[in-house]
């Protein structure tokens, strides 16, 4: 085949695909979806999307089911949909761990945040809640920064993994505090729980979802909110910000993506099937009870808000010192 041959028929297989794309669009969905979420069921990640998960299911007309496939902190089922056939049929529940800090914990993971997904929608955002088990002696968040300077390096926090959301915001306290505090890392948020509860650990950062029942079964003690605003399911709880440290503020978000070079069209229809499903007043109703902030946003800003959150977050790892090779 000749230059000129080639170059033709690489511009009509072009043309071809634009003129396609608005016709799969019109027909999409005809099969089942599958939205990967790369943690085990359950915490506020996988609420979410299981969520959005029924509301896509209702909109599109298509069962939208939710796949659980952990492992490495996220990046297993991550990089699986990053690598999927951009066609709409496997989409991500993504956080801000996975597409945010841990890129800048490891810089040799196998995708890249802002060029291997086609954002969606930001679903869903939560903060979290400093715990401790109550026989540790502060009732506040001032009390506990002064217990943590009386006994440097004798507090002991457990976490979903380094570099885990629940690690770099108790790192962030320390530095903000001036404190010495000594991590211990889990294989997920679950078992940190369980040895809180048993005493063997001092205290954590957790989700709202999981640990407003043990705070009002009285088997933790809830010293402070880690957002900005106090959420509504602990209203008597002050945030850290306000109580101790100006300023402080660790939360997170759960956002739909699809594979890079996804059509756009499609793009649009599962934003504003899942936009729609979030401003539903009984679905808000669900997720704010469970202390999960329904939030539903353009695909233009979602990608901004992953150009934001890189760079601040390659802020606190740096100053956690948990980069890795």
């Amino acid at each position: 085949m000749s230059r000129r041959a080639f170059t033709q028929l690489k511009q009509a297989m072009v043309l071809a695909a634009v003129l396609v794309a608005p016709a799969l669009a019109q027909t999409y969905p005809t099969k089942p979806i599958r939205m990967i979420v790369g943690s085990s069921p359950g915490g506020p990640i996988d609420f979410s999307a299981r969520l959005v998960a029924q509301k896509l299911t209702e909109a599109l007309g298509q069962s939208v089911v939710v796949d659980n496939r952990t492992g490495a902190s996220g990046t297993i089922g991550t990089d699986y949909v990053a690598k999927s056939t951009p066609d709409g049929y496997t989409l991500l529940m993504a956080s801000a761990a996975t597409l945010c800090i841990t890129p800048n914990i490891y810089p040799k993971i196998p995708y890249d945040t802002l060029k291997d997904f086609a954002p969606v929608t930001t679903a869903t955002a939560v903060s979290y809640v400093l715990v401790v088990h109550p026989a540790v002696a502060a009732k506040t968040v001032p009390e506990f920064i002064a217990l943590a300077k009386a006994k440097p390096g004798q507090l002991r926090f457990g976490s979903a993994g380094a570099g885990s959301v629940t690690h770099l915001g108790v790192e962030l306290l320390k530095s903000m505090a001036g404190i010495d505090l000594v991590h211990v890392p889990y294989k997920g948020a679950g078992p940190a729980m369980i040895d809180l509860l048993g005493g063997q650990l001092d205290f954590m950062f957790d989700s709202l979802l999981t640990s407003t029942p043990l705070v009002k079964a009285g088997k933790l003690r809830a010293l402070g909110q880690s957002g900005l605003k106090r959420s509504a399911i602990l209203p008597d709880v002050p945030t850290i910000a306000e109580s101790a440290l100006p300023g402080f503020d660790v939360s997170t978000w759960f956002g739909l993506v699809a594979p890079a070079k996804t059509p756009r069209d499609i793009v649009v229809k599962l934003n504003q099937a899942a936009v729609k499903g979030l401003q539903n007043p009984a679905t808000r109703e669900r997720l704010l009870n469970q202390g999960i902030e329904p939030v539903g946003n353009s695909p233009e800003e979602f990608a901004k808000l992953l150009r934001t959150e890189l760079p601040k977050w390659a802020r606190v790892v740096k100053i956690s010192g948990a980069k890795q090779d």
